[in-house]
């Protein structure tokens, strides 16, 4: 084989590898953040626009847990209020309203 067919096929070969390469680091726990577990996580978001939505985000750990109230826009993220973690998280959203096709098979079945 000549040496402009091996360029090409490793060539190829690197170029089939990135997107495996993409794939496993989704997939890994660095992409995730391993480093720092439980140290922060969103709790709850309430969008008030296309551009700004009102965070509540829990930092720290054990006695030094936060919640922060944060308001974020695209040009910047303001700390509305910091208050002491809840007790119970906050009521889930209301069940979304039935689909198309579940109305038409209720509809189909009274027939």
């Amino acid at each position: 084989m000549n040496t402009g067919w091996l360029s090409l096929l490793w060539f190829l070969a690197v170029l089939a590898l990135i997107p495996v390469a993409l794939w496993l680091l989704k997939r890994t726990p660095l992409a995730q953040g391993a480093g720092t577990p439980g140290v922060m996580r969103t709790v709850a978001v309430l969008p008030l626009s296309p551009g700004q939505r009102l965070v509540t985000v829990e930092v720290g750990s054990g006695e030094e847990r936060r919640w922060l109230v944060l308001g974020v826009t695209a040009q910047q993220i303001s700390t509305l209020h910091t208050m002491a973690p809840q007790a119970d998280a906050p009521a889930a959203a209301p069940p979304a309203p039935a689909s198309f096709a579940q109305l038409l098979r209720q509809l189909r079945s009274r027939d």
